[in-house]
């Protein structure tokens, strides 16, 4: 018996095999088969999949100079020791449970949609998209600024927009070529970019005054602080958006999770360690790039510039897994018939959502070239609704589908998932109340665009007008157990 699932239009459809019985369509479409991928040779294994989890959050220390500048060593080391407890360990449990539960692409999406329904999926899926978009339009023009110190030239005019697109594009092309590829380069960007970090506190050992950890700002700007926390150890739950192209989804997504919190926390801890107990300099000169700065006083100008370097590849990582788990996140959603089927479709060959990559890439690119002043505080704002949604949904499956298999589950019964979440969220509400009435504002319009864009898509599948195609989520998930289970995971 072919399972029955609702449509965009409230109309049942069936589905039967690989195929989304919508009433045609070319092959390759929104389907089942091509939706969540079949190519065993593009499927994240455990180490690429640890080292792009570690470029959707951070890769490396880079950016968290701020936290020292705004309140001091003593409160930057205390909130990198203790902020991964309070916001990256929930989170990360969160998204090994629900990851593991709903093993498809879209993640999140999925998840507030089998909770809530086809609006809460989609207002999740707007949130979700815009932040991530513009936090991976940053890293183009943070290349091109890192390039600009060694070629002055890179700084403005058409050189800067040659590198900006250069960079666009050659990246999208390595996305195209399968998530596999991706993975393993994460993997040898992680390792360059993290190196001279691990040199630097090796030779900063001797030099260490611990007096030094205790000192704080004179005038200290929380709202600085919290934002680079928040920023700096943000999106631990974008990786589920590719959960469908990982091999053994069960074991590899908790295991690699937890490795790349451990490596996170300490990538930021050990080097501010390193960096503020060495240095004798006051917290006002720690503002973006002082690393470089402070491996030059500790080692030589030869560690400065690797460094710089290391930035440069580090932001290469970053763009290259934001648009991984982007496209992954439209292809999701037209798996779900949110969106039109042309964002499920496959490249022949390497088996990636290539219009989904194409968009996410004109998308960044366009953004690139924008100031972001007042955006990323929107982005934050975006993030945190999506992430109150995404607790919400969390609990909620819990109580309503208590019996769907989790293959890993938080070891917690139903009040201390409560507490688990509730304190995050209260984080979440704190950014949020600080934000502003410009991200207010900014919030506002892309809230209302998404509602916009969920009953445009109602209307345009309702009138045949575009061509969707939805997969069954129960039996999806189902097959995906099934096959865990038979290859003894």
């Amino acid at each position: 018996m072919t399972p029955e699932i609702k449509n965009l239009d409230g109309d049942k459809r069936n589905l039967d095999g690989d195929k989304a019985d919508d009433g045609g369509g070319a092959p390759g479409g929104g389907g089942a088969g091509h939706g969540h991928g079949k190519g065993a040779k593009n499927k994240l294994s455990l180490v690429p999949l640890i080292f792009l989890i570690f470029f959707e959050v951070a890769g490396g220390p880079y950016g968290a100079e701020p936290a020292v500048q705004s309140a001091g060593p003593l409160y930057a080391l205390l909130g990198f020791l203790i902020f991964p407890f309070i916001w990256a360990i929930p989170e990360a449990l969160v998204t090994a449970e629900l990851s593991t539960a709903m093993p498809g692409n879209g993640g999140f999406v999925v998840w507030a949609d089998r909770a809530f329904g086809p609006v809460s999926g989609s207002l999740m899926g707007t949130w979700k998209y815009v932040s991530g978009a513009i936090n991976g339009a940053a890293f183009p023009a943070l290349c091109a600024d890192y390039l600009a110190r060694v070629v002055p030239a890179v700084a403005g005019g058409g050189a800067r927009v040659a590198t900006i697109v250069t960079f666009n594009v050659a990246l999208s092309l390595l996305n195209y070529t399968g998530l596999s590829v991706v993975g393993w380069s994460a993997v040898a960007l992680g390792v360059a970019s993290l190196s001279p970090f691990v040199l630097m506190t090796g030779v900063a050992l001797p030099k260490i005054r611990p007096h030094r950890w205790g000192a704080t700002a004179g005038d200290k700007d929380w709202k600085l602080f919290f934002n680079t926390l928040f920023w700096n150890l943000n999106y631990w739950d974008s990786v589920s958006t590719m959960a469908g192209e990982v091999e053994n989804p069960g074991k590899t997504f908790p295991t690699a999770l937890m490795a790349s919190v451990g490596m996170t926390s300490l990538g930021y801890l050990l080097p501010l360690m390193a960096a503020t107990g060495a240095v004798d300099a006051p917290p006002q000169q720690w503002g973006n790039g002082f690393f470089a700065d402070a491996a030059g006083m500790i080692a030589g100008d030869w560690l400065k510039y690797w460094i710089e370097v290391g930035a440069v590849l580090s932001s290469i990582g970053l763009y290259s897994a934001t648009l991984s788990s982007a496209a992954f996140q439209l292809l999701g959603m037209a798996d779900l018939g949110l969106l039109p089927r042309v964002f499920a479709l496959r490249a022949p060959i390497f088996n990636t959502p290539w219009v989904s990559i194409v968009v996410t890439s004109l998308i960044t690119l366009g953004m690139s070239f924008f100031s972001f002043n007042n955006i990323v505080t929107a982005a934050n704002f975006l993030y945190s609704l999506g992430m109150l949604l995404e607790f919400a949904t969390f609990i909620w499956l819990r109580i309503k589908r208590p019996e769907m298999s989790r293959p890993y589950r938080v070891p917690l019964r139903l009040p201390g998932i409560v507490v688990l979440c509730l304190v995050p969220s209260g984080f979440l509400v704190f950014v949020m109340a600080i934000a502003g009435w410009k991200a207010y504002a900014i919030s506002a319009i892309f809230t209302a665009a998404g509602l916009g864009i969920y009953y445009l898509m109602k209307f345009c599948n309702a009138r045949g007008f575009l061509k969707f195609g939805t997969v069954d989520g129960e039996g999806l998930m189902y097959e995906r157990h099934q096959k865990s289970a038979n290859v003894g995971v």
